[in-house]
């Protein structure tokens, strides 16, 4: 009865913090930086930073719950989401700026995994949760999503009648609502006993993780979908005004498609849920290839918009999949690990995105590098299939031979 509350409350505190972070990254921190005299070059760093941190801690953090714990750790990258916000009033340099971020980034590093494992988690008891894994997960991420469309737009209001330095300090009170939920959930999880020395725990978690097919599918799904996504989002601002599509229109694209993205999710994973999650990331995948490939010919804003609603609808059906897809095979002692380095391909793909797509933009045009992206996810969604229809051929050989063998 009480995973329902357990639930809410994980994805309250989490929508809360990624809200205000949001809050904190567009269009706050390239105003707050460029106003401290940072080049162009090393405003791109400072954004992208505290994804790097990201990347690299995630699975550190994921091991750190799976020994002590979700909730310790739960309340630790809260108090970072708090807290940092407010050191920002006392940055005066962008070389001081780059190392704050370095640190804000420590919030998401620990939150990324830990309230990921622990909404897998929620199914362990019975079975029939565990068939729902991708629809949890759906929801879970939808208000999370929540976050990508509400904090730009709060921001920039804010910014309209305050100085940045201040909107940073509304952002940390803004944080410490998520606190409530948080210390509510304490007596969902209690501390865990190690078993096992720090050495052999984490020896045998990487072991596993790295030894689990699905978790490596999940992530290079997870990365390659992001190199595509990352290199559109990054470039498509600088390719509309090329062509001579407005600005405006451009940030609708986004909004309607993170819209989508945000309402069909949990329709996404019900359907992974039902009809398996390879089919349903396949067509995810190839509908986004679809959408990159027709984005040079989208002349028109109702085509541009139109490609925006497939796209939303694309994520909706590839990524609470792929988490589930890792949430059935990987060893339940070492849930966080699993998500922390699912993460760090996540990250991956959406540092390394941006990168690919200007060295393919310098060696052609921007029609090039969308159709180079689009040719990746079609790839990888025809290698999903095949893998899919050959995994159902295996199943059907193996109860046609038990049927053989009960008959004889």
């Amino acid at each position: 009865m009480h995973r329902v509350p357990v639930l809410f409350k994980i994805t309250a505190a989490d929508f809360m913090v990624r809200t205000a972070y949001q809050m904190g990254k567009t269009p706050l921190l390239p105003i707050f930086a460029a106003g401290l005299g940072a080049n162009a070059t090393f405003l791109g760093l400072i954004v992208s930073v505290s994804t790097l941190t990201g990347m690299l801690l995630k699975p550190i953090f994921g091991l750190l719950s799976d020994r002590w714990g979700r909730w310790i750790w739960l309340l630790v990258g809260t108090l970072l989401f708090i807290g940092i916000p407010f050191l920002y009033q006392l940055i005066h340099t962008p070389e001081e700026l780059l190392f704050l971020r370095l640190v804000h980034g420590l919030a998401t590093a620990i939150y990324g995994p830990v309230t990921v494992a622990w909404v897998m988690e929620q199914g362990q008891e019975s079975v029939s949760s565990v068939d729902n894994c991708a629809e949890r997960l759906g929801w879970f991420s939808m208000a999370r999503n929540g976050g990508y469309l509400l904090g730009p737009t709060i921001a920039a209001a804010l910014l309209t009648v305050i100085e940045p330095a201040t909107v940073f300090t509304v952002i940390g009170l803004m944080s410490s609502c998520a606190l409530l939920p948080v210390l509510l959930l304490k007596k969902f999880n209690s501390p865990k006993i190690p078993s096992h020395s720090w050495r052999q725990q984490t020896a045998d978690a990487f072991r596993v993780g790295f030894k689990t097919p699905e978790l490596w599918l999940a992530g290079s799904l997870e990365c390659v979908v992001y190199l595509g996504f990352y290199a559109a989002k990054t470039f498509l601002p600088l390719y509309s005004l090329e062509s001579g599509i407005h600005i405006l229109w451009v940030g609708l694209f986004f909004s309607v498609q993170e819209l989508t993205h945000l309402f069909a999710r949990p329709f996404g994973g019900r359907l992974s849920d039902r009809k398996g999650y390879l089919p349903v990331v396949s067509c995810g995948m190839m509908l986004a290839a679809f959408s990159l490939g027709l984005l040079p010919l989208a002349n028109t804003p109702s085509f541009l918009l139109l490609l925006a609603l497939s796209f939303g609808l694309a994520q909706a059906l590839i990524f609470p999949a792929t988490l589930a897809l890792f949430a059935q095979k990987m060893d339940i002692r070492h849930t966080g690990v699993g998500a922390g380095l699912i993460g760090a391909f996540k990250n991956l793909g959406k540092i390394a995105g941006p990168i690919l797509g200007g060295l393919l933009i310098y060696w052609q045009d921007y029609s090039w590098m969308l159709w180079s992206m689009a040719a990746l996810l079609a790839v990888w969604s025809c290698g999903l299939l095949v893998r899919a229809f050959n995994k159902k051929s295996l199943i059907h050989k193996s109860e046609y031979g038990e049927a053989i063998s009960v008959h004889t």
